[in-house]
Formats: C-alpha cells, structure tokens, sequence
C-alpha cells in the first residue's frame, strides 16, 4: 500500500478549499482503513439494551421547557437529492402534502412553534454542496423564518479512495462523483467548521434539536425538551421499538467493556453476526435518526479531543459512479451522528412513539403520504387521519414502473388514491390511477392498463 495515498487526499482536499479540521477528521479514518481496520463491532463485544426510558412517561412539564425554548435551535440534515428516486435537486423541495415541500411544512412547523411559545427559535439547515443554493432560495420565500444566526452550514466533502491502492479516484467524465459527503456523522465537524457552533453559542443557544428533513413526524417537543434540560442529559437518541421492517437498520446498543450506550450500523457487523444483528428481539430499539444535543457539552468534548470526535467508522463500497456498476470500486468512509452517543458520558436514549418517525426514502413512502391517510394539523404537524379505523398502511409498487418519481407521478396524473381505510396496497405492473380511487382493506392490481376514475378497490383487481 503507497504511503503516498494519505497525503494525496489531503492536498486534494486542501485544493478544494476543506476546512483543515475536516482534513484531520478524514485522515483519522483513512489511518485506520490504511492499518486494516473496517470499523466492525461484533457480537462478542456487545450486549442488548433491554430498556429505556419512554416519552410517554416523562413528567409534564414544570417549567423546565420554558426556559429551554428560547436557548434551543432546530437543526435539519438536508444534505439529501432523493437520488434513489431519480431527484437531482434538493429532496426537501419535493412536493409532499397539500401542495407543500418537505422544507414548507418544516418551515410552519417552526413559526407555529415561536408564535405559541414566544421564543426566538431559529431553523437552520446542514445542506450538502448540492443542495445549498436550491435550498436557500426556497427559504427566501419564507422572509419570516429568518433569525439572529445564519439558515444554513454547509456538510464537508471527502475524496472517494480507490479500493486497491487508497488514492483518491480520478473520474475524468464527472469530476464532481469524485467526491463524496462523510456521512450525517460530519454534523458536528462542520459545525465547527463553519463557525456555526461558535456562532449558537455566542448568541446564547444550549440545545439542538436535530432530525432529517425528510422525516415529517420529528416535530420539536417541549416535553422532551424539558427532560433534557432538568436532567442535564448533554446527547439524547430518540429510540423506537424494531419491527420486521427495521431488521437492517442501525440499534442501540451496550459496550460490553464499560457499559457505554453505542449505536451499531449493518455495515459494522461482521458477516457472522448478521443474524444477531437483525434478531429484533435481542435488540429492542433502532435509531430514528433525531437527537437532541447539549451544544456546550458538544463544544467541551469537542475542545478536549481537538475537534476530532472520533466516532466509529462505516467503511462503504461503492463504484465511482453509482450508476455504473463496471466504474472503479471505490471505499467511501462515513460516520453516523447517532454514534456520538458512545462519546458523551452521560448519554441517554428515549424511546418515542413510532409516529415520530415517518421518513420518505421511496415513492412507496411518497404515496402513503401524499394519501388521506395523513393530515397536516393547523399546527402542521404530519399525522394519521383520524378516519382512519385500520392498521398501519404498507404500500408496495412496482419498482418497474414506479421507482422514479417522474414515472410515478405519471401513473398517479390526478394524485394518489384515497388510502385511509387501506391496510395494504400492492401493485405488480405498469398501472395509471384515474381521480378519485378508493382503496380499501387489503388490495392488489396485477397488470397492464388503468384504473377508472371513482373504481373503489378491494381484494384483488387484474387488469388485461
């Protein structure tokens, strides 16, 4: 392995305008990718979390809330495109629900939450270098939002390594795919980075509240806010129940060593402990992906490890091009930012009722959402219609036909069928909604062909 591989990553980086801090958080990484190491944590040096405290028995709240609100900001990761969707822009701006984007009802969800609670309250976004400019456009729409610190931070960029000589990767036709984001793990490098974190602090804010734009069910709580606040927790990981649908997603879990609260990603298991990675039983809880920090806690530990946290890598293998299978294999080396709970002493996790987390990765999740299976609140809070007598809603489409967005608004011209008395709607061939189709109980379409405007669906319907 050339020695030289390191140091021609960093006068990349350095070229690219990386922030220094950046530089030495990757080159940590690429040390221990160089010595071997994959950042595996296997079974052996584990064990299952059996309990944790539940939102729903939080004490109401005291006061505590209300003097936190006002010393709180709202963090959104919108470093994502919907690239597994076909997007090529922001996926925040997608169209979700009533005509609004993902970064509209996040928007409505912060001004309600200031009006009501009187409180500065400030929105700020971790846009990647793709969604930065698309995203602060859209906020302008929005003059009401602006606040005493800045809209957005940007994520930092690292060189993709070439799997069998850890040299930063040429991509002549797209040097752009050169380069890849460090996974959400970069939230608290970059925060310091761009002086964001320095800046939080200077104007008198303790907390962040941090979730994923696209997951609508995050919504601030003030209960939990004042938890946080009364306990002097400084890292809190919204936790819920794993169901079958959560056997590949990361857990919470226990260092066997010390006792230590760790958070272990699939691609940190080894081959051999699959099975006991997606045991939902033995390990009850799956990160959702929304935290909340104290920001003077994350400023301390930052200051007493030179600002390199040091979380557990995720080593990913991937092809230069994601889209093309025959380009070079490359390792892109990413963090979690769920991880940061084995490096807080005094990290707790919450679990939190399943509403909390409704994220969209696909257009199965798209269409669910976009049904009148959920509302939007005056408060513009995302939630299950209250008309709905069913089960939770799953939803299966082609991904033939419908895996792209542009493909699936094309088979949906007149909007998504009404889905609130549905538990299950399967669709297995290239199929066009008419306006105003009920689905009901559990229903399949298999076929060619279109669906009638006004059909009302149950039980299986083929189409010629």
């Amino acid at each position: 392995m050339s020695p030289e591989g390191l140091r021609a990553s960093e006068e990349k980086m350095r070229a690219a305008g990386v922030p220094e801090v950046a530089i030495a958080t990757f080159a940590h990484y690429y040390r221990q990718l160089e010595a071997g190491e994959r950042g595996l944590l296997p079974e052996s040096a584990i064990e299952p979390v059996e309990s944790v405290p539940s939102a729903e028995e939080l004490p109401s709240d005291d006061g505590a809330a209300a003097g936190a609100l006002d010393a709180t900001v709202v963090i959104k990761l919108n470093g994502g495109l919907g690239t597994s969707m076909g997007m090529t822009g922001a996926k925040s701006l997608l169209e979700v629900k009533d005509g609004l984007t993902f970064l509209d009802v996040i928007v409505r969800q912060t001004l309600e939450l200031r009006r009501r609670q009187g409180v500065r309250l400030p929105l700020v976004l971790m846009n990647s270098f793709y969604t930065g400019d698309d995203s602060l456009e859209a906020l302008r729409h929005h003059p009401e939002i602006e606040s005493d610190v800045p809209a957005d931070f940007v994520q930092n960029k690292e060189p993709k390594l070439g799997v069998d000589d850890l040299h930063p990767v040429q991509w002549p036709p797209d040097p752009e795919l050169e380069w890849s984001p460090p996974g959400h793990g970069d939230l608290y490098t970059a925060l310091v980075t761009s002086g964001m974190l320095a800046t939080l602090l200077e104007r008198g804010y303790r907390y962040a509240f941090v979730s994923n734009s696209d997951n609508l069910g995050a919504v601030l709580e003030p209960r939990i806010l004042g938890w946080l606040a009364r306990e002097e927790i400084p890292f809190l990981m919204e936790v819920a129940e794993r169901t079958e649908a959560d056997r590949k997603g990361g857990h919470l879990t226990r260092r066997r060593e010390d006792g230590q609260l760790v958070l272990r990603e699939s691609a940190q298991t080894p081959d051999e402990d699959a099975e006991a990675f997606q045991d939902i039983r033995r390990h009850r809880y799956f990160n959702t992906n929304t935290l909340w920090l104290d920001l003077r806690a994350l400023g301390d530990v930052l200051e007493e490890r030179d600002n390199v946290l040091g979380l557990p890598m995720i080593v990913n293998r991937k092809t230069v091009d994601p889209a093309d299978s025959s380009s070079p294999a490359v390792y892109q080396l990413e963090t979690a930012m769920g991880a940061a709970i084995s490096v807080f002493p005094g990290a707790r996790a919450l679990q939190v009722a399943r509403e909390r987390f409704a994220p969209v990765k696909t257009t199965n999740d798209l269409l669910g959402l976009r049904s009148d299976c959920y509302v939007l609140t005056e408060d513009a809070h995302v939630v299950v219609s209250p008309e709905r007598r069913v089960g939770p809603l799953f939803v299966d489409l082609d991904p033939a036909h419908y895996k792209l967005l542009a493909d699936f608004d094309a088979r949906f011209p007149s909007g998504p069928p009404s889905l609130v008395q549905c538990e299950r709607l399967t669709v297995r061939g290239d199929v066009r909604f008419g306006a105003g189709v009920v689905c009901r109980g559990g229903v399949e379409v298999k076929g060619d062909g279109a669906i009638e405007d006004g059909a009302v669906l149950e039980g299986v319907t083929t189409l010629a």
